[in-house]
């Protein structure tokens, strides 16, 4: 996420009520070797329950300026600022896989968790949800290390940087437990957050505000500026092992 000029407010919490929809609730599990790309079939085998089926966008809505398209089996992000969010739940206590690749060396797009409504537009849940940002070098848009790929954006500083530059592929995994957030990109943990953790003051109107989220949330993709195209091939869920 850089800079761009905060647009809108918040949506009432009754809508999440009132959507009626199933709150996917899961306990932990192992994840796999970094960096390896299973195709949906594998994804199946393994545990992993795909939320992209390689063909359409089945499942998800867009959000936003932006626009995110299916190109040769992958989910293209370009065009500018929006989300593209899964429509048909909330996670909690699971595990989400995202692999994807940047374009050129180097790109900015997220992956948005714990989103306490469903989006109506692409600022809300930038300032009510977590961004896990992927950018490897956000020093570029005079951002520091709370901006780089598997932090929570503007929150917390990475305990490494495991990022690959494009076009090699990445392998995320975000562990949603409960209040606690782990995100690993490529294997190697980079955030491992409980909400109530201190947090850096809200420097600028597009970071998020501060303050706790919601256990259960929407998830999503973010496409960002203009200039930025990053490729999506997976999107998976596995529920945490019951302990």
């Amino acid at each position: 996420m850089k800079r761009i000029p905060y647009l809108t407010g918040f949506i009432c919490l009754s809508l999440l009520v009132a959507s009626g929809l199933a709150l996917v609730s899961f306990r932990s599990a192992d994840s796999f070797a970094a960096g390896t790309a299973s195709t949906p079939t594998q994804t199946v085998a393994r545990g992993w329950r795909q939320l992209f089926n390689g063909k359409d966008l089945s499942g998800w809505k867009h959000v936003g300026q932006g626009r995110m398209s299916v190109d040769k089996g992958l989910i293209r992000g370009h065009g500018g600022m929006g989300l593209l969010y899964w429509t048909k739940e909330t996670f909690s206590n699971c595990t989400l896989r995202i692999v994807y690749r940047m374009e050129k060396e180097n790109s900015n797009a997220g992956v948005f968790i714990r989103i306490p409504v469903e989006p109506r537009e692409e600022w809300m849940p930038v300032h009510y949800g977590y961004e896990v940002q992927i950018d490897n070098h956000p020093e570029t848009s005079n951002e520091d290390e709370y901006h780089v790929t598997g932090t929570l954006y503007s929150l917390t500083k990475p305990l490494a940087k495991p990022g690959k530059p494009g076009p090699s592929w990445n392998t995320m995994e975000i562990t949603l437990d409960g209040d606690r957030t782990i995100v690993t990109v490529n294997g190697v943990k980079v955030t491992d957050y409980r909400e109530g953790q201190p947090v850096p003051a809200r420097k600028f109107d597009f970071e998020p505000y501060r303050g706790r989220r919601p256990t259960a949330g929407y998830i999503g993709l973010q496409n960002h500026g203009a200039n930025d195209v990053v490729f999506f091939k997976e999107v998976s869920v596995k529920p945490l092992a019951a302990r």
